[in-house]
């Protein structure tokens, strides 16, 4: 297949009623801080507005309306006073430099990506240490590199990012998008290779979109029209496949696909086969499930023919053999099997089974003209090598037990390769025989991290139905289960994501602290395929919460650590899960840090994709069952007064549009008001950031040192310990 890059920072993932417009008073309310902090501090008063939402007969307040204008000038005072607070009281911890400085020192080493050829040219990533973003060299005939795209040079602050990379059929020209400031709109620019100058105008309003040449004549990507209203938080939910030629005008781009009532979908996207033969379209309204198409690109006058017309499975092309298709699919198949058939009669009763479904989670891969199957065995990469008939080459020799990322190329590629990486193993990228199966070291990371003196360990735990629940733990070798330890406890727990085991440099830096790591596997997930996934989704959404819960009162019970010493964080789908939680169960944890979290369940579909998650969530408008059992979660509704929460930093971006940032308004508002203790309730704003990708490295290193610094002062610790 052709090969496309993107390049992605850590991350960490969506009613009715008038409003009162209401100035945000000036009078602070007078708020006690943690024993451990001995500071008294205010928080700023926010306005309440009288918007009464009615769902099946039932009113339910929502005060903090007016929180979701990002465009007005009482949301952005809220926003400055709001981090004023937070920021000022972060500057009075003690360490909170010198965490800053310890991340600074532990990031900064030269980090490369595996190389891929392009034409004439071999392409690969470098950072030198603290750049903020990646840059993309390409290698000379002469064996020399040059800067060839420097996504640096894109702003003066780091905060455009480099997102798809797509080269043309014979790599003479390249498409590729960037975000600014962290949003999920994009544009995209064409530049000739060996000038690297703009062959035209950049395309814009861009969104959700891949980048899939038809040879050197264009490329097909996709975008919603542009909303009425802000861009950064009007609903958005028919998506459009376009077809750009070069050196049209976009305006005159062609609707390929979803321009149609009946092809309405929120999400559509398209590949081409990497011999310019086919056209797959897929088409999906939720983030599970999708429809696929096909249309036959030798005959321009081809119908769009239909693989599958509904939505009832996650099925995608793995490649193509002449008129051989190998499809990847979940219909009937919960952990997923490779079929091939014939482009001709395609449907599925025509399928035959290539590699089938196991008792292990399957993704695929193909270059060097075999196909790769890696399975999830309790969350741990396992990879066997096929060839095209199906028939098993070899099971692969990994360098030791964690994740794997690669084995992927085009099918002339003679060598491929591979990452290899757990908790405590930095990445090390690995060059791979498919002909001997033999792996080598292509380049050894240089983190300063020696994983001899860190120990991670699975273990097994039961959640509150007696579900048996994987976790892996982390930390320095010496530790005593003593329940002294600072502990973060990570989780998602949605949308069919695994969580597989990867090194992180905050993660090390907090284990370098005496911190234990643990990270389950919760249901919702996708480490056990499809029915581990719907386990966790709509009306069994508690679940997923359960398993968490479970997990924390493992590592007390186990000695690893204590309530007095646990801290929760996720982030989107995972931000929902620590509100949840922290709000069930405050009395369990010390420090809680949802991050751009989904925390408003029964608006969130109302917001930009968000309605393409009702797959997971199910929507407050779906039945009564669905809004009680959404009103009986939601964070932002749950919030009691006269509660005493844990300190607790709700963390989130201005630009986020994928998430939008009035989620965590809400939330923070809700928590300031009610909180009955002692304990910090603040939210830390990021401006001209947005959910996750791209963001830069200097802001990374200041979010997670306040991060650290705001978890490890809430427990207790007058200096880093």
């Amino acid at each position: 297949m052709k090969h496309v890059l993107s390049i992605l920072a850590v991350s960490l993932l969506a009613a009715c009623g008038s409003e009162s417009k209401t100035d945000i008073a000036t009078q602070p309310n007078s708020v006690t801080m943690t024993e451990a902090a001995k500071t008294t501090f205010t928080y700023p008063q926010t306005a309440k507005g009288d918007v009464v939402d009615s769902y099946f007969e039932q009113k339910i307040a929502d005060p903090y309306r007016w929180l979701e204008d990002d465009r007005s000038s009482e949301t952005e005072a809220w926003v400055t006073a709001q981090n004023k607070v937070t920021f000022d009281y972060l500057e009075q911890i003690p360490y909170r430099e010198q965490v800053k400085q310890k991340l600074a020192a532990s990031w900064n080493y030269e980090k490369v990506t595996a190389p891929f050829k392009e034409g004439k040219y071999t392409y690969f990533y470098k950072n030198d240490g603290l750049q903020n973003q990646y840059v993309l060299y390409r290698q000379l005939e002469d064996g020399s590199s040059e800067v060839f795209l420097d996504p640096n040079t894109f702003s003066s602050d780091g905060t455009t990012s480099l997102a798809e990379v797509s080269f043309s059929k014979d790599g003479s020209m390249l498409a590729y998008s960037i975000s600014e400031g962290g949003s999920d709109w994009r544009k995209i620019i064409i530049i000739d290779v060996e000038t690297k100058k703009p062959l035209e105008s950049e395309l814009t309003d861009v969104k959700f979109s891949g980048i899939s040449w038809f040879g050197n004549e264009g490329f097909y990507y996709s975008s919603y029209d542009k909303p009425d209203g802000s861009e950064l938080s009007a609903k958005t939910d028919q998506h459009k496949l376009y077809y750009h030629k070069l050196g049209s005008a976009q305006k005159d781009d062609a609707v390929i696909f979803g321009g149609t009532e009946a092809q309405k979908h929120r999400y559509v996207g398209a590949t081409v086969t990497e011999d310019d033969r086919y056209l797959l379209i897929s088409a999906a309204v939720s983030t599970s499930g999708n429809k696929l198409f096909l249309k036959d690109l030798a005959n321009p006058d081809s119908p769009l023919v239909t693989i599958l017309g509904h939505t009832d499975s996650d099925t995608d092309l793995l490649d193509n053999d002449g008129s051989k298709l190998f499809l990847v699919t979940n219909l009937n198949a919960p952990n997923k099997k490779v079929v091939t058939v014939d482009a001709t009669k395609p449907q599925p009763e025509n399928w035959q089974d290539l590699i089938p479904q196991t008792d292990n989670v399957l993704s695929a891969s193909t270059g060097a003209g075999y196909i790769f199957a890696e399975y999830m065995v309790d969350a741990i990469a396992k990879v066997q090598q096929y060839d095209y008939s199906g028939k098993l080459v070899r099971d692969i020799t990994l360098p030791g037990v964690g994740s794997v990322g690669g084995f992927s190329g085009k099918k002339d590629d003679q060598k491929l390769y591979y990452t290899f990486t757990n908790y405590i193993t930095a990445q090390t990228i690995y060059d791979f025989s498919p002909t001997d199966g033999n792996s080598a070291v292509y380049s050894k990371s240089g983190a300063k991290f020696d994983s001899d003196n860190y120990v991670s360990e699975q273990v097994f735990y039961s959640s509150k139905d007696g579900t048996k629940v994987p976790m892996i733990i982390s930390y320095k070798k010496g530790l005593k289960r003593d329940g002294s330890n600072p502990t973060m406890l990570y989780g998602y727990g949605g949308f069919n994501v695994s969580l597989t085991p990867a090194f992180n440099i905050p993660n090390a830096v907090w284990m370098d602290l005496g911190g234990v790591y643990a990270v389950p596997s919760l249901r919702g997930g996708g480490e056990y395929g499809k029915a581990w996934h719907q386990a966790g989704t709509q009306l069994q959404k508690q679940n997923v919460f359960d398993d968490f819960i479970a997990a924390a009162e493992y590592l007390q019970k186990e000695g690893y650590t204590s309530k007095d010493k646990l801290a929760i964080r996720g982030g989107s789908n995972g931000g929902l899960l620590v509100g949840a939680v922290m709000t069930q169960q405050p009395e369990l944890i010390k420090v809680a840090l949802p991050a751009v979290g989904v925390l408003d369940m029964l608006r969130y579909h109302t917001f930009t994709a968000g309605a393409g998650w009702a797959y997971d969530y199910g929507t407050s408008e779906q039945s009564k069952e669905m809004f009680d059992y959404l009103l009986a979660y939601s964070p932002v509704h749950n919030v009691k007064a006269g509660v005493a929460y844990p300190a607790t930093m709700v963390t989130t971006a201005d630009h986020d549009d994928r998430v939008v940032p009035a989620h965590s308004f809400k939330f923070a508002a809700e928590l300031q008001a009610k909180d009955a203790g002692v304990n910090p309730q603040l939210i830390r704003i990021e401006t001209n950031a947005g959910h996750g990708a791209g963001t830069p490295v200097s802001k990374q290193i200041e979010q997670t040192a306040d991060m650290v610094s705001f978890t490890l002062y809430n427990m207790g610790y007058k200096q880093l310990p």
